[in-house]
């Protein structure tokens, strides 16, 4: 194919798949909104999900319910989480990575292989996450003195996610998510093509998750269901991961972070 043919097709090709991804994460947002106004609204906040409600009765009728139903529920929050709050800030690598295999096809495969690629490595953190919050659950039950200052919990993240903003490993991370282009001419060989998107998406939501992950972490602190604060924290990751200016931003919401953390404490004193 000549490139005055081959021209054409990569513009076809970005032009359809930005609206896709985009209209992808405007569904996920319209779902939690949906989830967030119904009876089951109660789960985003990741409270006791066999205690009472819907939630309750399938624990009580399904072999193990009180293992798999809270955990397919979190499972179902945090992918439409993620896909709501990072699918907006990966839409450079993904433009980078359509331009790369228009010409191919199966173009679409790998694209989808990348997406898949990429929400494996935000879905590891959520296990993680998950892990922690359950941990912390059970340290709470049993400590009556701690769990009647569950404050403490909230400013330790909020001041952790603020000191992260300080660190070398943050900026070591954002600089590789703010490069896709560069990431993606670097990491693509070509070779065992679907293996290698998968492994591109993985690689760069290593990287992203590396950057992020504080923050993410703040939707423990205030409300993992607020539709609010998740668009906060979305807009927030967007304009360090995508625009000229993002890394300056960093510190200054370092600082803001621990003295937010610091009014908590002083409040609480």
């Amino acid at each position: 194919m000549s490139a005055a043919a081959h021209a054409p097709q990569v513009r076809r090709h970005t032009r359809v798949f930005a609206p896709l991804l985009l209209a992808l994460a405007a569904l996920a947002w319209l779902t939690l909104w949906i989830w967030a106004g119904s009876p089951w609204g109660r789960y985003l906040d990741h409270g006791d999900w066999t205690a009472s409600g819907p939630a309750a009765a399938l624990c009580r009728a399904l072999p193990a319910g009180d293992i798999v139903v809270p955990l397919l529920l979190y499972a179902a929050a945090w992918i439409l989480m993620t896909a709501a709050m990072m699918l907006p800030t990966t839409l450079p690598l993904f433009d980078a990575f359509d331009r790369l295999t228009s010409g191919r096809p199966d173009h679409a495969r790998l694209l989808a292989l990348l997406g898949l690629g990429y929400m494996a490595a935000w879905g590891a953190f959520g296990i993680l996450a998950h892990g922690l919050h359950e941990g912390l659950l059970a340290l709470l039950n049993q400590s009556p003195q701690l769990a009647w200052n569950g404050w403490i919990v909230g400013a330790a993240v909020i001041a952790g996610a603020g000191a992260f903003q300080f660190s070398r490993l943050k900026y070591a991370c954002l600089d590789r998510c703010r490069s896709p282009l560069g990431f993606v001419m670097a990491h693509w060989r070509g070779r065992n093509h679907g293996r290698q998107a998968i492994l591109l998406g993985l690689h760069h939501g290593a990287f992203c998750v590396g950057c992020c992950w504080a923050l993410m972490l703040l939707m423990f602190a205030v409300g993992a269901g607020s539709l609010g604060w998740m668009l906060v924290l979305a807009v927030v990751m967007a304009i360090e991961k995508n625009t000229p200016w993002g890394r300056r931003i960093g510190k200054p919401l370092g600082a803001a972070l621990l003295a937010w953390s610091a009014l908590l404490v002083a409040s609480h004193a």
